[in-house]
């Protein structure tokens, strides 16, 4: 199974991904440059954290026009999972397929903390075998942005808790949603969100960071892995429905 990794000028966890995919069973991970314009080889497509273009204008404003970004949103709109990670995260807002927004840190300074996080949704394609409130120990994967404080305004919020689109909390080790546990100020200690028909999901930290137990926690893996599952379920039930068509 082929996941595609997004690079942008300024990407700089790009490799952290490919690396963090190729170590899992099942997983292939490749390069793709930002001025390529298909994405047809691949089974999902990652957008890795880094500065794409040097976080000028805003971050993701301007990786949100590159040439690769068209196939990015026609994919996802037909139903391919899309991960994005930090700056990722950042992009996929800009480009409209995630609601809220990215801003400034409450601190108004660059943060580069530990996170733990909480999974507020069993059942997503990201988290399959992480019952809700299980803890996803990211010791080494920090968050490190200036503008990771997820912001939507009190509609778009009702919403994507009414339709069980955030994914991640940011939460201390006992797993309480407390204001200690935010390391930028997050609406509600929000750390992930997905669309609403759950295939396109953005984090602040990095997984890619913690998916080999030599680092410290392979929690991150079991994102990726959750990925690599609901393709293979998706591919078994296309066929089923295909055999009782001919049936």
């Amino acid at each position: 199974m082929k996941f595609a990794v997004i690079q942008f000028p300024g990407s700089n966890c790009d490799q952290d991904c490919v690396a963090g995919i190729n170590g899992l069973n099942g997983l292939r991970a490749e390069y793709v440059w930002h001025k390529e314009t298909s994405l047809d080889d691949f089974d999902a497509i990652v957008l890795p954290g880094g500065f794409a273009y040097g976080d000028y204008l805003r971050c993701g404003a301007i990786a949100r026009f590159s040439p690769i970004m068209k196939a990015v949103i026609n994919d996802a709109r037909a139903g391919k999972l899309v991960l994005g990670t930090c700056n990722g995260f950042q992009i996929l807002c800009e480009a409209g397929l995630l609601p809220g927004a990215l801003v400034r840190n409450r601190s108004l300074r660059f943060v580069c903390d530990m996170a733990t996080t909480r999974v507020e949704v069993d059942d997503s394609p990201f988290t399959h075998g992480c019952p809700k409130g299980t803890l996803l120990r990211l010791p080494v994967v920090p968050v490190a942005h200036g503008e990771g404080c997820f912001f939507a305004d009190a509609q778009t919020l009702r919403d994507l808790n009414a339709n069980q689109q955030v994914i991640l909390r940011y939460a201390d080790r006992r797993g309480r949603i407390v204001p200690e546990a935010n390391p930028n100020g997050s609406i509600e200690n929000i750390a992930g969100i997905c669309n609403r028909e759950r295939n396109i999901f953005g984090l602040m930290p990095h997984p890619d960071r913690a998916s080999d137990a030599r680092l410290g926690s392979a929690d991150g893996a079991k994102i990726f892995l959750s990925m690599m599952e609901t393709i293979r379920g998706s591919r078994c039930t296309t066929a089923a429905e295909h055999e009782k068509r001919v049936a």
